[in-house]
């Protein structure tokens, strides 16, 4: 198939788009969104047999209204099976959009963000099924994943079943700006959080009495800054980021409530990133060790120290793919027949792809549009959500040589 002999309706897939921009479905909340999806999918006509929730929602941290969207479209000819997925949710600053075409963009009325990311990859994905039954092209065996909880920390592809994908051997993950963009990589994570448990003391009369949780934790992390933890992290041994989100005290309220009483508990929560698991790990580590240190400097006026409970965990691993992996191949393949150059790409953001792949499926990131995701500027840009849909029905239709 040629760039010019794709039979895309781009009105069809701007409609798709339209409408599922219109549905609310912040992370957690997916229930509605994937309800409008599989509607969706059957009006095409995909089987409902053929459309099914997956139990990942049982098995996520975080209350989650729905599981996976999984699809299964059988193959016209034989081939290795193909992933494609995106992901349901948007971010929370989404919830009430009211998307409006404004020239060649999709924009919200500027109270909210858009939910482009990754609305843009859901209509992807039903267009590929549209355009593939509707003129009866020729394709391997494709399932089709929509995901929970990316926005919250990845949870529906960490949580997935691996064997609920039917033996795909390769996956396009529609989750991007630029359909150029072939990401091929991305940074592991690892979080990190500190309870200091202090002792209260009025801080006018006696206030050798009490242990200040916040000192503590004011010490801890210029330590860990002057140790070149924070932020950009440069070492002989690896690179990374870090950062510091959480600083407060119990239930989401501030680190103390009166400036007279030394404070007695502080809550801190921060993330390290690297190309390398195993020195995300070392940065947060070097978290631990200038927490540690600054116990030890807090003292009450008997000597003792504050109560501290460091933990650290892996939220999702690192991937890179070589650019002779059969699907980056064939992305590239796509690409040329389309006239787009790729740009090969290491996300310092983690992605459904991160783990994927740690499932066995190697998964590349395209892109459909999507852009100034997560602000209240965020727009669809339709050349490019045309690009993307044009290079997702390629990639289900080309030859497996």
């Amino acid at each position: 198939m040629s760039s010019t002999s794709i039979p895309l309706d781009v009105a069809a897939a701007e409609e798709h788009l339209m409408r599922f921009l219109s549905v609310e479905g912040i992370t957690g909340q997916e229930a509605n969104i994937g309800a409008a999806v599989s509607d969706a999918l059957q009006a095409i006509g995909v089987p409902k047999s053929a459309i099914r929730f997956d139990d990942a929602d049982a098995r996520i941290p975080l209350p989650t209204e729905t599981g996976n969207l999984i699809v299964d479209l059988p193959g016209t000819r034989p081939g290795p099976r193909l992933l494609f997925s995106t992901h349901l949710d948007t971010v929370p600053l989404c919830a009430g959009a009211k998307p409006r075409r404004e020239g060649d963009r999709i924009v919200s009325d500027g109270t909210t963000a858009l939910g482009g990311d990754a609305r843009t990859g859901v209509a992807v994905l039903v267009v590929v099924a549209e355009t593939l039954l509707k003129h009866k092209l020729t394709h391997p065996p494709i399932t089709l994943l929509f995901t929970v909880r990316e926005e919250s920390g990845l949870h529906g592809a960490r949580e997935l079943n691996p064997g609920d994908l039917g033996g795909a051997t390769m996956c396009v993950n529609v989750d991007g700006q630029s359909a150029s963009d072939l990401i091929i990589g991305a940074v592991g994570q690892e979080n990190w959080e500190a309870v200091i448990v202090g002792r209260a003391s009025h801080a006018g009369v006696a206030p050798e009495k009490g242990i200040s949780a916040t000192m503590v934790g004011a010490i801890a992390l210029a330590e860990a800054r002057n140790a070149g933890w924070f932020g950009k992290v440069v070492k002989p041994d690896g690179r990374g980021t870090s950062n510091v989100g959480i600083f407060g005290g119990k239930d989401n309220k501030p680190a103390g409530d009166a400036t007279n009483v030394v404070t007695d508990y502080a809550y801190i929560k921060g993330e390290a990133r690297s190309p390398e698991a195993s020195f995300a790990t070392k940065i947060a580590d070097g978290y631990r060790e200038a927490f540690t240190k600054a116990q030890a400097e807090v003292r009450d006026h008997e000597g003792e120290t504050a109560e501290l409970a460091f933990t650290q965990t892996a939220a999702y691993p690192p991937f890179e793919l070589g650019k002779d992996t059969a699907i980056v191949k064939r992305a590239a393949k796509a690409m040329e027949i389309l006239g787009i150059e790729p740009v090969y790409v290491f996300s310092n953001g983690g992605l459904d792809a991160n783990w994927l792949d740690k499932h066995g499926v190697p998964t590349i990131t395209i892109g459909a549009g999507q852009a100034e995701i997560h602000t209240i500027k965020e727009y669809v840009n339709l050349s490019e959500f045309e690009k993307g849909c044009r290079l997702g029905i390629l990639l289900a239709t080309l030859d497996d040589q």
